[in-house]
């Protein structure tokens, strides 16, 4: 089993008119404050992105209406046959558990995959960048190494990010700097200097 620690994170959330105190009780993988991490595209080719299985990236709820509202926006980016399959399918769906995912494409390409030379790229970024959405781009992607799930917090170490790892070593990024701005973005600004603070 992972080694983790405990922090009990509590931050102000406005229901209607009232602000009330929550209280958010995370497991953090120990390992988080550990690795070092820095993609590498020109050697892991976006892999992330294009994984072999039926289910694509992780999606909340509040997503689907994020990438409803700027899916025009990503299609530039798209071929014609990554549309059709989005006009035809969808570009979400529950796996077998009931949570929301991207769809895949013939069970690898993530459906919102684009690709410049031989990497695989997300429209929905490329379209972001170019100022032409609101939405970066799905914060379980955002994200990746680092997962989020029932309270857990943890570092998902797979064979294609090795190169990630050996470029962080090499240049001296830990995980918890290279995800700063994904982190603050899912948890806030408060939560992440308790990360960085405890050492996790």
């Amino acid at each position: 089993m992972l080694a983790s620690i405990s922090i009990i994170f509590v931050k102000l959330v406005k229901i209607g008119t009232v602000f009330i105190l929550k209280h958010e009780n995370y497991n953090i993988d120990d390992r988080i404050s550990t690795v070092y991490f820095a993609c590498d595209l020109a050697k892991c080719k976006g892999a992330c992105c294009t994984f072999y299985g039926v289910d694509g990236a992780p999606l909340l709820e509040s997503e689907l209406e994020d990438i409803a509202n700027n899916l025009d926006a990503a299609k530039e980016y798209l071929s014609e046959s990554s549309i059709k399959y989005i006009e035809t399918y969808g570009y979400a769906q529950r796996d077998m558990s009931g949570y929301l995912t991207t769809q895949c494409i013939n069970n690898r390409d993530c459906v919102f995959v684009y690709y410049e030379g031989d990497i695989a790229k997300c429209a929905i970024e490329k379209a972001y960048f170019n100022g032409k959405s609101t939405f970066r781009k799905p914060i379980s992607c955002h994200l990746f190494p680092i997962r989020v799930s029932n309270g857990n917090i943890y570092y998902e170490e797979i064979p294609e990010c090795e190169p990630a790892k050996e470029k962080g070593e090499a240049d001296g990024s830990p995980l918890l700097d290279f995800l700063k701005e994904s982190l603050e973005r899912r948890f806030g600004s408060q939560f992440y200097d308790s990360l960085k603070n405890n050492g996790v």
